[in-house]
């Protein structure tokens, strides 16, 4: 069985950029679509109270939710099979379940109310670090969120960390018959002297031929595997998050991984994949890695 794409709806103008993405998603990759529209109103009012002005008003307000969200998805792609569904939960609780059967998470960057950053933070956190299947933040200008620009980026780690992502992004560079931009950040220890004239070799270029060796070593079975895709290696010295945001403004997507652990509280979110869900200029996929 198909396990579907997972859209996060509340009726911004951010979750309908989510599953404009989303669509294309699914029609990309044959895979049914499913809206989800989080709500507390049946949990809290309870059946007594379903005739209630309120509890009808706020019914009424999910369903149009969930059908503007239909309409717009099935817009650009008829043919994609789209479920819906309201649930009676907040969001975060709601996306969490759906994730352990879900393809992946589509969120958009920006909820609904005055506080839309802080509730964005909580929930995307949680999905990027609890989530147990890949976690899509939609964000960007529309250019980078249409696939124009091509490019799919990977941050590479190391080869441990890194795997599942690579696989993700060799898979999803393949389906979009794009470049596949595989970037390896590297720095200089702090602790190291920079090299004296009169001393042989150049510590740099010996730092920089240990990143281009792993990023080989992190990119070999990947490469193997998808021999049409055509892979441009990126080795570059500077704080990961600086280099990976760069490259974000010409990219259709930004793939990084991120460890997983169960139970209740996720591992905490590294301060690449923090920077990357908050200020990146396309879509991130966090892709769990075990």
């Amino acid at each position: 069985m198909l396990l579907p794409i997972v859209v996060g709806v509340d009726g911004s103008e951010s979750s309908l950029g989510a599953i404009d993405w989303a669509a294309d998603e699914a029609a990309l990759h044959g895979l049914p679509l499913r809206l989800v529209h989080a709500c507390l109103w049946e949990r809290y009012e309870g059946p007594a109270f379903t005739e209630s002005a309120g509890v009808a008003s706020e019914r009424l307000l999910a369903q149009t939710i969930i059908d503007r969200a239909t309409e717009r998805a099935q817009q650009g792609h008829p043919d994609v099979r789209i479920a819906v569904d309201i649930v009676p939960e907040d969001a975060e609780a709601a996306l969490l379940r759906e994730a352990r059967r879900a393809t992946a998470v589509v969120t958009g960057c920006r909820g609904r109310g005055p506080i839309r950053g802080a509730l964005l933070g909580s929930v995307s956190r949680s999905l990027a670090t609890r989530a147990p299947c890949t976690v899509v933040v939609v964000r960007g200008p529309q250019r980078n969120r249409q696939a124009a620009n091509g490019p799919v980026v990977i941050g590479v780690d190391d080869p441990a960390s890194s795997a599942a992502a690579i696989r993700f992004a060799f898979h999803e560079a393949q389906a979009r018959r794009s470049v596949l931009e595989a970037v390896r950040a590297w720095r200089r220890p702090a602790h190291r002297a920079r090299a004296h004239p009169l001393l042989v070799g150049n510590p740099a270029h010996e730092h920089e031929d240990q990143a281009a060796a792993l990023l080989d070593r992190a990119l070999r079975d990947a490469e193997r595997e998808h021999p049409d895709v055509p892979v441009r290696r990126v080795i570059t010295e500077g704080p990961a998050h600086h280099v990976l945001l760069t490259h974000s403004a010409t990219a259709d997507l930004l793939v990084l991984g991120t460890p997983r652990r169960h139970g209740p509280l996720g591992l905490p979110l590294g301060s690449v994949a923090h920077a990357a869900l908050h200020h990146a200029d396309c879509p991130v996929a966090v892709v769990p890695q075990r």
